[in-house]
């Protein structure tokens, strides 16, 4: 079966304000997620991709177009399905001000019993998630053949989501699981079990240093998603 290269999207500007974007329109790259999504092109120049998938959100669509620029001919499909989390009443909010937030600790550690304020449970965002991508393996499988490779460009929470789905987490256990922005997770599907390949890669490996403390300007970098370390 088809194997998936998942892509996250490159740092955004809500990533650097600390807020939790969700599905708020007009969030973008930052300027440093825009040389990440430059470099990606060089990053995937040995893979062969039969097709990319993205999330309908503006930050992936962001992330792909210098994939796409480099590789005129590779076909493009939004699939709403691998868009973020619907956090409801608790997009656009301060990951700051949600910590105190009795429902963040259900979110940390009893992920499948969390629904958000006004939006989805984070059941229903794993199930989609699941649910596109098998299809998507079943589309290019029967299009290009079982060797064929794709990729998708979506977001923190959906790529944890799908790893713990491959691996065979609970979702209970997907907070244990990080992907940095730009990242590239793959995974190997095959008829009895998926085989993780990459997980996170960014061949970075700075970000194993000490994290430097939130600064008065708040503009250290935060990770994406609801449960972001």
């Amino acid at each position: 079966m088809a194997t998936l290269i998942l892509v996250r999207h490159g740092r955004s500007t809500a990533n650097t304000s600390g807020v939790l974007a969700g599905r708020t329109p007009g969030v973008a790259l930052d300027e440093r997620g825009a040389a990440q999504a430059a470099a990606l092109p060089g990053r995937l120049a040995d893979v062969p991709l039969a097709a990319a998938v993205t999330s309908p959100l503006q930050r992936c669509r962001e992330t792909l177009r210098p994939l796409l620029d480099a590789r005129p001919g590779l076909p493009l499909h939004v699939e709403d399905r691998i868009s973020e989390c619907d956090y409801g009443d608790w997009s656009g909010r301060k990951l700051a001000e949600l910590g105190d937030e009795p429902l963040m600790e259900v979110v940390q550690a009893h992920a499948s019993a969390a629904a958000f304020p006004g939006g989805e449970s984070m059941r229903a965002m794993q199930d989609r998630a699941v649910e596109a991508v098998r299809d998507w393996n079943a589309r290019i499988d029967a299009e290009h053949g079982e060797d064929a490779t794709y990729l998708m460009c979506s977001h923190g929470d959906i790529v944890k989501a799908i790893v713990a789905d491959a691996l065979g987490m609970h979702l209970d256990l997907f907070q244990r699981i990080h992907v940095d922005p730009c990242s590239v997770t793959a995974i190997r599907y095959t008829r009895l079990r998926p085989f993780l390949l990459r997980l996170g890669d960014t061949g970075d490996f700075a970000g194993f240093a000490p994290r430097e403390h939130p600064d008065s300007s708040g503009t250290a970098e935060v990770g994406g998603g609801a449960g972001a370390p």
